[in-house]
């Protein structure tokens, strides 16, 4: 039975890929994640009613696993500043180390792969966009939780405010939590090791990251475990996607391509002196009407006749 390449990771067609070409692509794409986040900010009151109805619905459904592991967090220090140190910094660093080994290891893999991840990305900006939404750590203390990156701000550079450096914390907007990105970019690392690792140990990173990941961005209450569920679910979206936009981009490359070209060398005719072409057995242009005037004369001698004209009969 023949065997189909799951899409968006199929081998894409062999093109020459620079890192300074990529670089500058990713970098736009980060730029535009981060402003996307600042740019919709939305109002407070709708992203409290949204982290509310979410979490109604979890407990509805006995799924609000936040709460217990928010706990153990706060009350177990070895557990709380390694998963708030995790949530502050895995997922600005393994994300582009594996974008990076890709590159160099699996290149015939790297475009589809890069695409899906760009995708998903540019769907979850859309998620923050429409549904603004209340982390668990920001809703009022009646509800049960503990933001643990404030409870142990003095372990780390972050501050009180977000993840971000302590000062920067109005840089960034702490109501982008559905869907949650830490998860849906840690599911596309740990398939990427899956799939092209091929070793025990990455196979390993492959499962622990993700699941971690999920665990962390619950227990430190920056995410509700629906969050989690939408950043998987815009990774499927990105996923069944990412094909089409390679097309897309692939015909508009193609159409760029053949407007820059310059216009075939045979489209053009020769123009050998001044107007004037030559023919086969000449070798001067109007050589032929030369010979013809020739021949018209009485008096002409064969050594007036071009190569390969015999010579007339006595």
């Amino acid at each position: 039975m023949a065997q189909t390449e799951t899409p968006g990771t199929e081998v894409a067609p062999r093109t020459r890929l620079r890192w300074w070409t990529e670089l500058p692509l990713i970098l736009l794409v980060y730029g535009c994640y981060t402003a996307g986040r600042l740019l919709a900010r939305g109002d407070v009151s709708s992203a409290v009613d949204h982290g509310l109805a979410i979490l109604r619905f979890e407990q509805a459904l006995h799924l609000d696993a936040e709460h217990p592991l928010n706990r153990l967090f706060t009350r177990e220090p070895w557990l709380g500043v390694p998963a708030d140190f995790w949530y502050a910094s895995l997922h600005y660093v393994v994300t582009p180390a594996v974008l990076v080994w890709l590159f160099r290891v699996r290149a015939e893999h790297y475009r589809a792969a890069r695409t899906w991840l760009m995708t998903s990305t540019f769907f979850g900006l859309i998620g923050f966009t429409l549904l603004p939404t209340c982390p668990p750590r920001l809703l009022s203390a009646g509800h049960g939780f503990v933001d643990t990156m404030a409870h142990y701000s003095s372990y780390g550079w972050w501050g009180g405010e977000a993840s971000a450096p302590r000062g920067m914390g109005g840089m960034t907007n702490q109501y982008a939590a559905m869907p949650s990105l830490h998860v849906g970019w840690a599911l596309w690392c740990g398939i990427m090791l899956w799939r092209f690792g091929g070793t025990r140990l990455t196979k390993v990173g492959a499962v622990a990251y993700p699941l971690l990941t999920a665990l962390v961005v619950m227990g430190t209450a920056n995410h509700y475990f629906l969050d989690a569920v939408a950043g998987v679910a815009v990774m499927g979206v990105g996923l069944l996607l990412a094909p089409r936009v390679m097309r897309v981009a692939d015909l508009l490359r193609a159409r760029l391509v053949t407007a820059a070209a310059p216009a075939p060398a045979d489209a053009v005719s020769p123009i050998v002196s001044d107007g004037c072409q030559t023919s086969a057995g000449e070798r001067i242009p109007r050589q032929r009407e030369s010979r013809l005037a020739s021949a018209a004369e009485p008096d002409a001698a064969p050594r007036d006749a071009g190569d390969g004209t015999p010579a007339p009969a006595r």
